[in-house]
């Protein structure tokens, strides 16, 4: 039996479960989602709870050819010939499976902590050390109390060396982590404040952090962090690095930057030694400090560590959606290419419903400490258990392994100069393109010719920080409530289908779109799960039934068009929705006129009620509580008579997303989520970490100009300087959404790090900033706004609310979405 084969019966034993087995099956694979299930013969099935009820999906994992389950109660229905192993934990179940796995290897294993930098030092180590080691590491950011036990699992007989690394958010998980990656040598990184809200001091957390080095016999750290945790260092050797300190093992006391490289001098061990580093950024200079001390501290030489140092390359953790040529989405993984981001990458690529036909181009994979036919087939088959329709191979490998690819449509080249060469031939049209190439092949070659050239202000939108945001939200509701995500006004300025896809894959109840032809463009990108059109016209009663899309009722006015066309057109209970007007004074059938609205709708065959709803006018604010407890029991009174008259239970709903905050008492039976997904709710301070702002509106300088005391710039020779200084023109306008309230000097743009106030009038296409304090020049990337300087900032600034600002972003600026 392979090492990472084991019976069902063993692993009964090894968790320490109850359950009949009813046939002895090898597990090889070990599964939590349902939604990424390659192959089921080999798979065994962890039904977690979290944030949802892993067992709701035991018959979609079944359905996919899972055979084997680990539960904390069996399904309610039989499912023939699946064993269930039940346990009280599955998690702990999960943990302690792979916490055996490990100990069966006698592999050196490097464990990385932290608060930032984790990722980037764990893929430079790989990078580091990957000639001389068979490495085993966690895909991507899987250092979770889930993903680290996925990732130790992948240990096998040809492993020699791991590298782990492990993050925390609360006290009692890192003690879980380091018993599964059971690390030998240790590298802590920056400590910063991530996470700083689960504990109740930053001693607490890093007591926690400095758990994982328990039973390390080496320990790489930066000696100025730890000078007050000398008593609480467990590793009994420790190798440190400082900029600051001379008594470091490596103290680094030069720092140059020299042709767009960062030149470093430092003593180790009597000695001056030196690395060049290929990065300038203050976090990639200290990653890179991180690893020169962990090469120099586990024995190689500094003329070999600085040699290696100097071919680092850049580690791209996220995935870029981008909008391309011929009707096309370009998804841009060209940096990095190992069969376990393959897998996360085509998991996206599936995640995408907008065009049917999916596309993958794929470069050679190196270091897979695979032998090369057992590599591409396992490669082969993954590709078609996703279902890819067209392939583009690039490389000799691939190129000699053509025939294990049993897909219709392939393509194979020996370079990208070929694959280049032959794009026409290929051909790309409406299809979803997922590139993927090791750093070598200069696959960001081929995604400048697939990706629609357009204006260079761009917005960034980060779909790991909505998907953050969906799931706070989630857990602050009662179980069994459902959630309506507002995808309306464009995703307020973030997009459509981008983000409906998130939303659809990752199971939200409802959609709800302003206007038909809102909920038509998500229909054809493939969207299929309800959708709510708030303010459905007459004039597109059509549509809306062709798309399937569902339409509130506010008026009689509107209620009688409505049932005028679905008896003309003889359709039987259509779903709709009914609004209550409590308070807002907007849309909605007034309180009195619900025992009317009973009398119409009382055996009415022609519509269906699916949900009623309501809308809070000031969930948010405490003075205007009393406001808002007379207007949910308003709803509940009118919800009550509707029901009564209608004679079954429909879906109630009046909270926004202040009012999940404020109101939990008011769930009813769905919630309504807005501008909380984007990171933002007024009952939320800016500075709690639960919510991540999803977007970054950034620019770039087109000229810079010197100009001197007296000077005016801009139209209306508005802007005046006060002083010598310069002057930068940036390529953002009010037709972009940068509205001309942000002139002369009310609005803030950061280059560099450093605050910018415009200067004169904000034009159409452009404004001006002063970069007299900057060292700025053409091409320089400017921020408008991002987690730091944020929507709310510039709210402030014009006097508005988040909600315009976002609205108000031009659909000509470019949207980039990123998934890490």
């Amino acid at each position: 039996m392979l090492s990472n084969q084991y019976s069902i019966t063993e692993v009964k034993q090894i968790i320490g479960a109850e359950g009949e087995i009813i046939n002895d099956d090898i597990i090889s694979v070990l599964l939590t989602d349902s939604r990424k299930i390659n192959t089921g013969a080999e798979g065994l099935f962890f039904a977690l709870s979290g944030r949802r009820n892993g067992h709701e999906f035991i018959a979609e994992a079944f359905a996919a050819g899972v055979r084997n389950f680990v539960v904390k109660e069996g399904p309610e229905i039989k499912l023939p010939g699946a064993n269930f192993l039940i346990v009280y934990d599955v998690l702990t179940a999960l943990q302690t499976l792979t916490r055996h796995h490990r100990e069966r290897f006698n592999l050196q294993v490097i464990g990385i902590t932290g608060s930032n930098g984790k990722t980037i030092v764990k893929e430079w180590l790989y990078q580091l050390m990957a000639a001389d080691n068979n490495i085993v590491r966690n895909p991507k950011s899987y250092n979770s109390q889930i993903g680290v036990p996925l990732s130790v699992w992948q240990i096998n007989e040809k492993s020699d060396l791991g590298i782990f690394e492990a993050g925390i958010s609360l006290p009692g998980e890192m003690e879980k982590l380091e018993a599964i990656i059971k690390p030998g040598i240790g590298v802590l990184t920056h400590l910063g404040t991530a996470h700083d809200e689960g504990f109740e001091t930053t001693r607490d957390k890093v007591l926690e952090k400095l758990k994982l080095f328990r039973r390390c016999s080496l320990l790489i750290h930066n000696y100025d962090q730890l000078v007050d945790y000398q008593n609480d260092i467990p590793a009994t050797t420790c190798f440190t690095w400082s900029r600051n300190f001379k008594q470091a093992d490596l103290f680094v006391f030069s720092e140059t930057i020299i042709k767009k490289n960062y030149y470093l001098r430092a003593q180790y061990k009597g000695h001056e030694i030196e690395c060049l580093i290929p990065f300038l950024d203050q976090a990639s200079v200290e990653n890179a400090i991180i690893c020169w001390a962990t090469l120099l501290a586990i024995g190689y030489s500094p003329e070999e560590t600085d040699k290696r140092l100097e071919r680092l390359s850049p580690v791209s953790m996220r995935l870029e959606l981008k909008t391309g040529v011929n009707d096309c989405s370009v998804i841009d993984d060209t940096y990095n290419s190992d069969f376990h981001s393959l897998e996360i990458a085509l998991d996206f690529l599936n995640q995408q419903n907008q065009h049917k036909k999916k596309t993958l181009i794929l470069s050679d994979i190196y270091q897979s400490g695979l032998q090369e036919d057992a590599l591409y087939k396992q490669v082969a088959d993954l590709i078609k258990s996703k279902k890819v329709d067209k392939f583009i191979g690039v490389g000799e490998a691939l190129l000699s392994h053509r025939d294990y690819f049993d897909i219709p449509e392939k393509y194979f080249y020996t370079d990208t100069t070929e694959l280049l060469n032959n794009l026409l031939t290929v051909g790309f049209k409406s299809e979803t393109v997922l590139i993927k190439g090791s750093r070598s092949f200069e696959f960001e070659r081929v995604s400048r010719a697939l990706v629609q050239k357009t204006h260079e202000t761009v917005m960034e939108i980060n779909l790991n920080a909505m998907l953050n945001n969906l799931n706070y939200y989630k857990s602050q509701l009662r179980p069994g409530v459902k959630l309506m995500a507002m995808v309306k006004a464009f995703s307020y300025g973030s997009g459509t289908f981008e983000l409906a896809n998130m939303l659809q894959y990752n199971k939200v109840d409802y959609l709800a779109v302003a206007y038909t032809d809102e909920g038509i463009g998500l229909r054809q990108a493939g969207i299929s799960m309800p959708i709510m059109v708030l303010n459905a016209e007459q004039s597109a009663f059509d549509k809306l039934v062709e798309y399937k899309l569902e339409p509130v009722l506010y008026s009689f006015g509107l209620f009688d068009d409505f049932i005028k066309y679905v008896q003309r057109n003889d359709i039987v209970n259509y779903p709709v929705h009914l609004k209550i007007d409590t308070g807002m004074r907007r849309l909605g059938f007034e309180p009195l006129e619900v025992e009317m609205l009973c009398d119409l709708l009382e055996e009415n065959k022609f519509l269906r009620i699916v949900s009623i709803y309501s809308h809070l006018a000031a969930s948010e604010a405490a003075e205007h509580d009393e406001f808002t407890h007379g207007q949910i029991d308003k709803f509940k009174t009118a919800t009550a008579q509707l029901e009564e008259c209608l004679g079954y239970n429909v879906i109630k709903h009046i909270l926004n997303t202040s009012g999940i905050t404020r109101w939990s008492s008011a769930q009813f039976d769905m919630v309504r989520l807005g501008i909380g997904l984007y990171g933002i709710d007024a009952a939320i301070p800016a500075d709690n970490a639960a919510l991540q702002p999803i977007t970054t509106l950034k620019t770039s300088i087109s000229q810079v100009k010197k100009v001197v005391a007296g000077d005016t710039v801009g139209y209306g020779r508005k802007g005046v300087m006060q002083r010598d200084g310069r002057i930068a023109t940036v390529r953002i306008g009010y037709a972009d959404g940068y509205l001309r309230a942000f002139g002369n000097g009310v609005g803030k743009m950061y280059v560099n790090g450093i605050v910018t106030p415009t200067v004169g009038n904000i034009a159409m296409d452009m404004c001006m900033i002063d970069v007299t304090e900057v060292d700025a020049k053409e091409g320089d990337e400017v921020i408008v706004f991002n987690e730091q300087h944020r929507i709310e900032d510039l709210a402030t600034q014009i006097g508005t609310i988040p909600y315009e600002i976002l609205t108000n972003i031009s659909q000509r600026v470019k949207r980039v979405y990123f998934y890490e």
